[in-house]
């Protein structure tokens, strides 16, 4: 993978400019906001809700959450904007575009 400055950067960059590049062309910047997601789940939550939320999967803009509690996918459907709006703002970027709870 050839990375090229654009023409609003300048000629040379920093390692951290080059690893975002970087991650902006390759698949793996998927991969590591899924991993930034579980890691921050129970935080933007609360602990009952990380608990008992069986799998978090990200696809294609769309944040899939699974649990089996009943109740609880419930009350996640009602939060889906809130939880896609503070999803995006820990990410940094309008990764998801829809919350699709099971």
């Amino acid at each position: 993978m050839n990375i090229q400055p654009t023409n609003h950067m300048n000629s040379e960059m920093n390692m951290g400019e080059a690893m975002q590049a970087f991650l902006n062309k390759s698949k793996l910047k998927k991969g590591i906001q899924a991993q930034q997601l579980t890691e921050v789940w129970e935080n933007m939550m609360g602990k009952t809700v990380a608990r008992y939320t069986d799998k978090l999967q990200l696809v294609n803009h769309t944040l899939f959450i699974s649990t089996h509690v009943a109740p609880l996918r419930h009350e996640l459907m009602y939060q889906r904007e809130t939880i896609m709006l503070r999803v995006n703002e820990i990410l940094g970027a309008d990764t998801v575009k829809e919350v699709v709870i099971r």
